[in-house]
């Protein structure tokens, strides 16, 4: 009796395809692409710097996965759940974006790059493929640190480059965020406070790496601006965030070792304590020193390599 032949399985996706996969979904997400909207193989071909022939192999991938869909003839088009829900099917590896999320915070804050560039700039500085460059770039765009221009390319925003511009940051800082604390529209929300819980919990569980800095950073840049946003003084809240914003390049390589993050964590989990039990005076003081720590640390750093 002559057996049935299996169905011949599909090959996995090829590292090119997979990149090109994500590129071709941060491009939809960073030209806010609307549902239905046509993709044609030639424009992406020329983004992306490659052939028509992967990019078809690309989308024919995405469509597999329902993350754009093919047309009743032919061609790809925007599915109507991509822009709210993106998930990118098989990354870069996180080792090498965080690698080159720190080359691009480093040169910036030295002044090595300018103010604008493109995204062949930066593939030709750092060796590395577009699709993991738009990755980088569209997470910079997300947190504010770059924007993209009207015509072409990018531009990064102002950033605080120099040790009296970082003093003055942390006075600023100790004149409004402890003040923020004792502003009687004060309301801490629980659900926020356990996030950040359990994301400071993580972080000092975590083993030390280099790339961690970035994660450190924008979990230290939630909690001071769930903080401010707790005030209740919608003004408060903008002039941390801003201050943020402008802090970033600064503070995502950190340079302090893994102790310091522990130290810092812990001050942050104190900091809620005092809160949560209704102590919000006992909490001022303590993001005031808090802070003073964080200013000192940073300034005898700045003295060191002045």
């Amino acid at each position: 009796m002559k057996q049935k032949s299996s169905p011949r399985e599909k090959p996995a996706p090829s590292r090119l395809q997979r990149e090109l996969s994500a590129g071709i979904l941060d491009f939809i997400r960073v030209e806010k692409l609307a549902p239905g909207t046509r993709l044609a193989e030639v424009a992406l071909a020329e983004r992306l710097q490659v052939s028509r022939t992967p990019v078809r192999a690309a989308l024919k991938l995405l469509a597999r996965r329902r993350l754009v869909r093919p047309g009743a003839r032919r061609g790809f088009f925007v599915a109507d759940a991509v822009l709210p829900t993106l998930k990118v099917p098989g990354p870069p590896a996180p080792d090498d974006t965080g690698r080159l999320f720190l080359a691009i915070a480093r040169d910036r804050r030295a002044g090595r790059l300018p103010v604008d560039v493109s995204e062949r700039d930066l593939m030709q500085r750092y060796d590395a493929t577009r699709p993991i460059v738009q990755r980088v770039l569209t997470k910079l765009a997300e947190v504010a640190a770059v924007q993209r221009k009207p015509g072409h390319g990018w531009r990064f925003q102002p950033i605080i480059a120099d040790a009296q511009a970082r003093d003055e940051s942390y006075r600023y800082r100790l004149l409004i965020e402890p003040a923020g604390l004792l502003e009687p529209g004060f309301r801490l929300d629980p659900h926020w406070a356990a996030e950040m819980r359990r994301r400071h919990q993580e972080m000092m569980a975590m083993p030390w790496s280099e790339t961690a800095s970035i994660a450190l950073y924008e979990m230290n840049a939630a909690f001071h601006e769930g903080l401010a946003a707790a005030s209740g003084n919608r003004f408060l809240l903008v002039g941390v965030q801003q201050q943020n914003r402008l802090r970033r390049f600064a503070n995502y390589d950190w340079t302090f070792g893994y102790q310091r993050v522990v130290v810092n964590c812990r001050e942050h989990l104190a900091i809620l304590d005092r809160l949560e039990a209704g102590e919000q005076a006992e909490a001022a003081v303590l993001l005031r020193r808090h802070l003073e720590d964080a200013a000192k640390l940073k300034r005898n750093t700045d003295n060191a390599a002045g």
